[in-house]
């Protein structure tokens, strides 16, 4: 009976210890699968599906700093403008007048940002040749998905 006991025991160990390592061995390979392609920056998704030479290229990157540039000046712009707002709930009477301004700048800060960003793929269109325009209209069908950040849910 004790022999029994004792294979019975090793078997279901061993049952375990290979559930487990199938279990890893499922999560490891559809881990890969989860993320078909590597998350690749938007300039080489632009480069790539546009095909742009090298001029195209350096043309390109002239238009990534100064959308960089404008677009970190409005979220400098925004941060500002929250803290002040986000100051207001310290009052005792809180300026409902002021509160209404405020988030009234951050609208418009908000509109400006895409209107940055809409003028942006305007300015790549203008770097493409006739023969990439069928191209860029691709590319335009997927900007939403491309170019929005990826954020993890948060447990609030």
């Amino acid at each position: 009976m004790i022999m029994n006991k004792t294979k019975l025991l090793s078997f279901a160990v061993l049952a375990l210890l290979l559930l487990n390592f199938g279990i890893l061995g499922f999560l490891f390979v559809n881990k890969d699968k989860e993320r078909p392609r590597e998350r690749r920056m938007p300039r080489e998704i632009v480069i790539e599906q546009l095909h742009f030479d090298t001029d195209q290229i350096a043309a390109y990157d002239v238009t990534i700093k100064m959308h960089q540039n404008a677009i970190r000046e409005l979220d400098q712009t925004i941060r500002t403008t929250k803290n002040e707002l986000y100051q207001l709930l310290n009052s005792e009477v809180i300026d409902v007048v002021k509160k209404d301004q405020l988030i009234n700048q951050l609208a418009a800060a908000q509109k400006q940002i895409e209107t940055t960003h809409f003028n942006h793929f305007l300015d790549i269109k203008s770097l493409c040749k006739k023969e990439q325009l069928d191209d860029y209209a691709n590319l335009t069908k997927e900007l939403s998905k491309l170019f929005s950040p990826k954020r993890k849910p948060r447990n609030e």
